[in-house]
């Protein structure tokens, strides 16, 4: 089996996932299900990737709190390494609120995400390595974008596949979609949902959407929920339906497309190949309350 060294630079979060039992009584008490996670989405897709057999080293900030130690100890224990940057800021927490149809809002406080400093990034980044996939909040974020294009740069220099994950459309269109293309730009991979790709090339339609971001991106991979996903690689376009079938809850599953699909290609499986096993991978996630889809309700 074909093992790779892939690093993946990223947020350090808690995950708090909310889903009310009831309709929200705002100034009273509501029932409902509350889930405390290791959150992250890029951590979410090096636990997908270590799962899978490869070696990973994820590269983040936190601060010197509980909440770091959980995600530590959380990554470590699926055999993910860890290089984390440790601040006087706290670290990052993300609340979602999950509705009855598995959909999510998140509530972000970004903490000591936004401190990842470029010497750390740099460090990591002498160590052999086959693969660097950057999230894309590291890239939307105005204090870590040039974090993030100085590693896909120095990655890219050095002959290495690289990766981006848009992550996120509300950022996006903040920051503006020119922007963010032109930080991720040289990355051999550009994963992103349908929202984000439409947002990014504003375009109507999916597969406009794709065939546009294939001029600047060698393979790109857009989720479509219940729809499945779509990929295109020199030329070729692909797609594949969603094998879910109850959804509890959304959060993460694009993350877990995200690395499952990365882990058949990273071992020179076909593009069908991934999509299949992003798909099944997503499938497992939305199963579960919260972003890694363990807790059942």
């Amino acid at each position: 089996m074909i093992v790779r060294n892939v690093i993946v630079i990223g947020d350090v979060m808690l995950d708090v996932t909310v889903k009310p039992m009831d309709h929200i009584a705002p100034t009273s008490d509501t029932p409902s299900r509350v889930r405390l996670n290791r959150g992250g989405s890029a951590a979410n897709v090096a636990e997908a990737l270590a799962r899978s057999g490869h070696h990973v080293t994820y590269v983040g900030a936190c601060g010197d709190d509980l909440a770091s130690q959980l995600f530590e100890d959380t990554l470590r224990r699926v055999g993910v390494d860890v290089a984390l940057e440790r601040t006087e800021t706290t670290t990052g927490v993300v609340v979602a609120v999950v509705d009855a149809a598995g959909q999510r809002a998140m509530l972000t406080d970004r903490g000591a995400n936004s401190k990842l400093g470029i010497e750390h990034v740099k460090e990591q980044l002498e160590r052999p390595f086959d693969h660097l996939h950057v999230s894309g909040y590291t890239l939307l974020d105005p204090r870590t974008i040039d974090v993030g294009r100085i590693a896909l740069a120095a990655a890219q220099e050095l002959g290495r596949s690289t990766s981006v994950d848009v992550c996120s459309a509300a950022p996006l269109v903040a920051m503006s979609p020119a922007l963010f293309l032109e930080a991720a730009r040289g990355a051999s991979m550009l994963f992103a949902n349908e929202e984000e790709a439409l947002v990014l090339t504003s375009c109507a339609e999916v597969v406009e959407a794709v065939h546009r971001l294939s001029l600047d991106f060698n393979e790109v991979i857009v989720t479509l929920g219940e729809h499945g996903a779509r990929a295109r690689r020199d030329g070729v376009d692909y797609s594949v339906t969603s094998s879910s079938a109850d959804v509890i809850d959304t959060t993460g599953a694009g993350d877990a497309a995200t690395g499952a699909y990365l882990a058949v290609r990273l071992r020179d499986g076909s593009v069908d190949d991934a999509l299949d096993a992003a798909m099944m991978n997503a499938s497992e996630v939305v199963k579960g309350l919260g972003s890694r889809g363990q807790s059942r309700i």
